[in-house]
């Protein structure tokens, strides 16, 4: 019988064969062999592979094309069927007349998008393997762009669908992406299996030895703080807090610096960008710092064999349209010889290269995916080529560490990011060791610390690196000023000021309050230039910006102005403050000495962007200015959401400048009434700025308490009133404050915001709930919050790294505080030392509600430590300790103390390792209270013996609404009978 014949008599059998499974499998392969033998062409295959259509319907149009085409290409079919379907699904079929095997069509000069049609079915196969590995390739070499691969690797589609759409794809781009994907694939066939020697070339290895070189001597002393460059790096670096910015369980104790780019804590394996995000002075730039000088040591990241790092705040300055090889080597290293062969070795080994990009806040542009670029060769604007470096459609592969402050980045960038990683700066700890490597004489450091020590308020702000540094470097200044020491931030500021104004030129006259007027020139200068840099979002300045701002070579010498250092020598006439911070506060000096600037400079310093309406977007910053003969540039005040935080912290800096404490400093170099008319202008604006966030907040839902979530943007507004220091401010703000909860998650609030708080906190006039949870307060931040604990009728520190002597400090101070109730510690670092002071709590405070201690360290020790207290205590409602280790031994501990318990509402023992036996001491819980509500065993190891116990007990206790017990030691069968039998147990 002819194939043709067969074709037609089998045809229903044939559609059964192709698609009862559901699965397009078989159909693909059966084409992709017609395909490669030419029986069909591409617009046969088009045709029949109409996305969204039937399976079924595919497969009938296949047979009526083929019968069209005649005897050969239905023998062919009928071969192909029966090499694709499994052995026994086509026994029913008769393949009678049809070829054996199918050979390969042989090529005589085929193009490469032709050989990818006769190799069509190896091909599927070979890419199954290396899908990641050719898009890779395709990137690189500028054929694909992210768009491409993301079709590609649609979830939906199985590996070798995966294979098939990319060589589809690939047909569509032409030869030479075709021949891509067939080197590749070459390559890849032709490497030893798991092999990933790379032999470099001799000129790429010189260069590498250049690079090292040019970065070693760029990292090896302290730069970020501008007049140490007699500090070695080694001797002075310490340490910051670095931690994920998502919860990972694979990772025990803290992170390191060779974290930072290995894979640990990866959430899109797709993504290479690494972000890493801290506030202002946090060590951001330092540690780049060390990691450069570690790798040009070859003493970590030996994976990587070049690294090129950018500064955001120099790449502002180019003004050329740059391609990626240009960018490479005009703004890090520039290889001596063979550039192609290099930047050719650097595209073919993408895995081996590391990018770090410092300061992206520091860009004028806000990120942006819409203009994309795929070809390393192509010019474009530098802050597009660091975009799409950022989202991977240049140089996929190669890995890139970007350092940012946390409110410049947003959704859209963090999509892109494979992780995130926070920089927390210093701990306890690491005060301690950075003071006693800033000073070699040990009598000094114990000095300096032990003032710390007695100022809790300073020592909250020595958490930032750049303050610490600060402090240790005025340490005379600090151990001298008694009672007096520094406070906010802006006194840490004016005594650095002070400090090297001093040292310049010592003071000519008596008097400890006209310091400044002796160097008010400099201060002006110095002030006009960080004040229009920071309205023109500029960092770095030219002789002829220096000049405009009357910046003479005196000005210069005193210290805060520094040459900016770079491998290039394009920007070896420039200078920099010396560390971003310091520009804003010379800005705010400014903002408020001059005369010469409009009267809408504050209120638009103070203009909250998170409150801001769309209408407000293109306020102009520079205009502020008035007419002067100064060369004034006149900018997009709010064109970029990455220059709020600076915006906001010399609004920070205006407001301390402006405080009672340093008036006095500042009525000797300006007129008294220009100084009340801008005191004024700053109360008025922080009245102002509260007030919008107090009405934004919403009704509450009848029977729940009125809450307040708070924006990022309200605690900026309380530090700028801490920072005022007049209790009359604070008050009057939190006069108007009439809410019952008040949430201030995710605010990134440390041991300097909590002193604001509580400063500002205490004067509310009715008591609140305080939530801050996810935020790094830790036990300095704990002692900050004390001073406004009588105001909290609870408090929630979820996740806030706090230990058991934070802890210890809370509740000696709670106790005394008559509306304290409720606490919250959730994922800290408590042990069981912790328990024996909440066992003093409760003894001591017969009216306190809630204590919850989820996901601590606490053993059955601090569970007995905890049941002591539980004894004596006649309030409690709510015991939470889900996720520790307490074992039966502390379940019995604690139904031992509470089974005459006529208070508690909820026990939480999820997850704590709870046998039959400590199920069994629970459920006299049970059986006595009248007042339990509900029981958490989820996650333990009860047995049905445990279980028999507790419906035993419920038995006696009809208001009881359920106990939790799932993911126990339970059968299925066990599960559906005790359900059935008592339907309060949730299994």
């Amino acid at each position: 019988m002819f194939a043709q014949e067969l074709v037609m008599k089998q045809r229903a059998e044939i559609l059964h064969a192709l698609c009862s499974s559901g699965s397009a499998e078989h159909l693909e392969r059966v084409l992709d062999i017609l395909l490669a033998q030419g029986d069909l062409t591409w617009e046969d295959y088009q045709n029949i592979q109409v996305p969204g259509r039937a399976l079924y319907a595919s497969a009938r149009q296949l047979l009526d094309l083929i019968y069209i085409k005649g005897v050969g290409t239905c023998g062919l079919f009928l071969a192909a069927l029966k090499q694709v379907l499994p052995e026994g699904q086509g026994s029913g079929l008769s393949f009678s007349g049809c070829c054996s095997k199918i050979k390969e069509k042989e090529e005589s000069r085929c193009t490469s998008t032709q050989t990818l049609l006769t190799r069509r079915p190896s091909l599927v196969n070979k890419l199954q393997g290396c899908i990641d590995g050719t898009l890779e390739a395709l990137v690189v070499s500028g054929h694909f762009t992210s768009g491409d691969c993301d079709e590609v690797q649609l979830p939906i589609h199985t590996p070798s669908q995966q294979a098939r759409c990319l060589l589809n794809h690939v047909r569509s781009k032409g030869e030479a992406a075709a021949r891509v994907v067939l080197t590749y694939v070459q390559q890849k066939q032709e490497s030893p299996v798991n092999q990933e020697t790379v032999t470099p070339p001799k000129e790429l290895l010189k260069y590498q030895k250049k690079l090292s070189s040019s970065l070693s001597a760029q990292s090896c002393f302290l730069s970020t703080y501008g007049g140490t460059s007699n500090m070695p790096l080694d001797d002075i670096y310490t340490e910051g807090q670095l931690e994920l910015a998502h919860d990972c369980p694979d990772i025990n104790g803290p992170l390191v610096l060779e974290d930072i780019v290995s894979t640990v804590g990866t959430v899109n394996k797709d993504a290479d960008t690494v972000l890493v995000s801290g506030q202002a002075g946090s060590g951001k730039s330092t540690l780049l710092q060390r990691l450069h000088l570690l790798w040009a040591r070859r003493a970590v990241l030996q994976d990587f064999l070049l690294l090129f790092s950018f500064s955001c705040r120099r790449l502002n300055s180019e003004q050329r349209e740059l391609s990626v090889q240009e960018l490479l080597f005009q703004h890090s290293c520039w290889p001596d010889r063979e550039q192609e062969e290099i930047f050719q070795f650097i595209l073919d080994h993408p895995h081996l290269i590391l990018f770090t990009f410092d300061g992206l806040d520091e860009l004028k542009q806000s990120f942006s995916d819409e203009h994309r670029l795929c070809c390393p060769t192509q010019r474009a604007p530098v802050h597009v080529l660091l975009f799409n470096l950022i989202q991977g459609s240049l140089m996929k592969g190669v890995r890139k560490v970007v350092t940012s402050r946390p409110e410049a980045v947003g959704p859209l960038l963090k999509k892109h990011l494979c992780k995130e990683v926070l920089l927390k700066g210093f701990s306890p700890t690491g005060i301690d060791c950075f003071v006693r490597k800033h000073h070699t004489d040990p009598t000094v450091a114990a000095k300096i610390l032990g003032s710390l020590q007695a100022n809790t308020a300073l020592l909250g702000l020595c958490h930032s690196p750049v303050l610490c540094w600060i402090v240790s470097q005025c340490h005379m200044e600090l151990l001298g000023c008694g009672e007096g020491s520094p406070q906010t931030i802006t006194d840490v500021y004016l005594m650095i000021l002070q400090h090297f104004s001093q040292h310049q030129r010592p003071l000519q006259r008596n008097g400890a309050q006209i310091w400044l007027q002796e160097h008010i020139e400099t201060v002006l200068h110095l002030g006009q230039l960080a004040f229009q840099g920071i309205g023109t979002t500029c960092y770095l300045f030219s002789r002829a910006d220096l000049e405009a701002c009357g910046v003479s070579e005196n000005d210069i010498s005193m210290g805060f102005l520094i040459q900016s250092k770079d491998m290039s020598s394009t920007h070896s006439n420039h200078y920099e403050f010396l560390h971003v911070t310091m520009q804003c506060f010379f800005a705010a000096f400014y903002v408020i000495l001059t005369s010469n600037i409009d009267r809408s400079t504050i209120p638009k310093l103070f203009e909250t962007q998170d409150m801001k309406g769309t209408d407000q977007s293109s306020t102009c910053f520079g205009v502020c200015l008035t007419s002067t003969n100064l060369q004034v540039k006149t900018v997009d005040w709010g064109a970029t959401a990455a220059e709020t935080p600076n915006l906001q912290l010399t609004a920070t800096f205006v407001s301390g400048l402006l405080s009672q404490r340093h008036r006095s400093l500042l009525l000797h170099c300006c007129p008294s009434l220009l100084i009340e008319r801008k005191v004024r202008q700053v109360v008025k604006c922080l009245s102002k700025g509260m007030q919008k966030h107090f009405k934004s907040i919403p009704q509450p839902v009848e029977g729940e308490k009125k809450s307040m979530h708070a924006m990022p943007g309200f605690v900026w507004l309380i530090k700028c009133i801490y920072e005022m220091q007049e209790s009359r401010i604070a008050k009057d703000a939190m006069s108007k404050l009439e809410v019952d909860h008040l949430k201030l998650t995710y605010c990134n609030i440390g041991p300097v915001e909590c002193t604001a708080l509580s400063y500002v906190l205490q004067h509310l006039r009715n008591p609140i709930g305080l939530q801050l949870d996810n935020n790094f307060v830790g036990d300095v931040g704990v002692e900050q919050l004390l001073p406004c604990l009588h105001i909290c009728n609870s408090i929630y520190l979820r996740n806030n790294n706090i230990t058991d002597e934070g802890i210890s400090k809370l509740i000696a101070k709670g106790i005394q505080c008559e509306n304290f109730q409720k606490v919250a510690l959730f994922n800290n670092k408590l042990t069981d030392a912790c328990t024996q002071h909440f066992a003093h709590l409760l003894k001591t405070k017969q009216d306190f509600l809630s204590i919850r201690l989820g996901n601590n360290h606490i053993t059955a020790e601090g569970a007995k430590q905890l049941a002591e207290g539980l004894k004596f205590n006649h309030s409690l409602q709510y015991l939470g300790l889900w996720g520790n280790k307490i074992g039966d031994e502390g379940a019995r501990a604690l139904a031992s103390a509470l089974e005459n318990s006529q208070t508690l509402v909820w026990l939480s023992l999820v997850g704590n390792g709870v046998g039959s036996t400590g199920a069994c001491a629970l459920a006299n819980i049970i059986k006595n209270s009248t007042s339990l509500e509900g029981l958490w065993l989820t996650e333990n190891c009860i047995t049905r013996a445990g279980v028999e116990h507790l419906i035993q007990a419920l038995q006696h206790n009809t208001h009881m609404k359920s106990v939790w017990l799932r993911n126990n030691d339970l059968s299925l069968e066990e599960v559906e009978e005790m359900t059935q039998r008592e339907s309060r147990l949730i299994f």
